[in-house]
């Protein structure tokens, strides 16, 4: 089964400071039919003014990712981080018992834009931690690169969840294939471009929600950027 959502179909935020396009419901945004799909939880597409951001605030039991595309966004938390993620980097954030942090983009005159994911803990209550990685366009280039995983294969950030993130760019003749194993889900979110998810063409912020598939496979790509998720049902 693979059921497409468009990217206009999405939730829509619009703060001044933050407009956000959301795939799952959040915050003031809620749809019945999308509270997450296994146990991915949140993707929400967020592009913050420069000089502005999120103060600090609290989670706890969440496994949050950050992937930014565009800028840099400034992070510091209640475990002592304070970095910069550039487009390219991926980070990784286990709340556990309970974290503090913020999230600044502190440029002059350019936006920051990045992808907010939630993906549901395996254990709760865990002691909260934090991890960076960069992971180069050759890494991701014609194949679908693991950047995030349970145990941290392949050089991936590691995180207390049943669940994989793969990130991938394609174009051209380019392929990339990732086996699904009985009785998971996955998903696709195109970050950019073009792409034919299982031979249905998808475009810019559209998704593919995929269950009882044996593979997730891309082709017949332009420009495109993907991640796809390998997530307990």
């Amino acid at each position: 089964m693979l059921m497409v959502r468009k990217s206009a179909d999405r939730g829509h935020a619009d703060h001044g400071w933050l407009r956000s396009n959301h795939s799952f419901s959040f915050a003031g945004y809620y749809d019945p039919r999308f509270m997450g799909w296994g146990n991915l939880r949140v993707i929400n597409e967020d592009r913050v003014a420069p000089g502005t951001g999120f103060g600090t605030h609290g989670h706890r039991d969440m496994e949050i990712i950050s992937y930014v595309l565009e800028g840099n966004l400034a992070h510091k938390d209640s475990m002592g981080h304070i970095e910069g993620l550039p487009p390219g980097d991926v980070q990784r954030m286990s709340a556990g018992t309970g974290v503090q942090h913020s999230e600044f983009n502190h440029a002059e005159g350019a936006e920051t834009h990045f992808l907010q994911i939630w993906i549901e803990p395996s254990r709760r209550g865990i002691a909260p931690s934090y991890e960076q990685k960069t992971f180069t366009d050759a890494e991701k280039r014609g194949k679908l690169r693991l950047v995030v995983s349970p145990d941290g294969a392949d050089g991936s950030l590691s995180m207390t969840a049943d669940a994989r993130m793969y990130a991938g760019l394609l174009d051209g003749a380019e392929t990339a294939e990732v086996a699904i194993a009985p009785g998971r889900k996955s998903y696709v979110y195109v970050v950019k471009g073009e792409v034919a998810v299982n031979g249905t063409p998808l475009h810019t912020g559209d998704a593919a929600f995929m269950d009882q598939e044996t593979a997730v496979k891309l082709d017949q790509a332009s420009n495109a950027e993907v991640l796809v998720f390998d997530l307990e049902a």
